[in-house]
């Protein structure tokens, strides 16, 4: 299992700043530019990390509508051409330029709730390269875990979250899976920027 500082470095950003959020309410996903059978891997991915977590998803958002939304293209430029993603993403030009300059593979950004809390997500993949040989349920579940808590944006450089099962399926390894169940847990808060919550999570990936 990990312990405390391992904990820690998984939610601490370049800037130095620590911080944990989980989804305050139901994940309501929604995902262009895939085909019906990927768009099914990537709802099943998400449902299965939710009942890890003991989180709930839904069909639709009460108030958003849905509240996760995963774009996938071949070329950044593509995304310019979607309608009104520009009123979503500010600044959305200069985004994607700034992607395609660092031949970046993907963007994730979270907006919050009043108490910290994830409130909505939006997800963009570029499938080109690595990316576009990379099966369905492995693309599937490590965004999923992605989606689900605000991990550092180097949290997964060094070793993936995923491993492969003795019967060559692809599965979440334990220690992960853990973290994500104690992130989940609602005695501790739905967010944090003190790093000392790493070992309330640390504690409780053990029981």
């Amino acid at each position: 299992m990990l312990d405390a500082k391992a904990v820690e470095a998984m939610f601490t950003r370049g800037d130095g700043g620590y911080m944990c959020a989980r989804w305050g309410r139901p994940i309501a996903p929604v995902v262009f530019g895939v085909e019906d059978e990927t768009l099914s891997v990537m709802k099943s991915a998400l449902q299965a990390l939710c009942q890890l977590a003991d989180h709930d998803m839904a069909e639709t958002d009460p108030e958003l509508g849905v509240n996760l939304l995963v774009f996938f293209c071949r070329e950044w430029d593509e995304l310019t051409a979607v309608p009104d993603l520009d009123k979503l993403v500010p600044g959305l030009p200069d985004l994607l330029s700034k992607l395609e300059a660092g031949d970046a593979s993907q963007y994730r950004a979270f907006r919050f709730e009043p108490d910290g809390a994830i409130r909505a997500g939006i997800v963009f993949l570029r499938m080109k390269g690595e990316a576009a040989e990379t099966p369905a349920d492995v693309l599937a579940l490590s965004q999923a875990v992605l989606s689900m808590l605000t991990w550092s944006e180097s949290a997964f450089d060094d070793t993936s979250p995923l491993a492969s099962a003795p019967d060559g399926t692809v599965v979440l390894k334990p220690e992960i899976a853990a973290l994500i169940k104690a992130a989940y847990d609602p005695v501790l808060p739905a967010a944090s920027d003190d790093p000392a919550t790493a070992l309330r999570l640390a504690a409780r990936m053990g029981h």
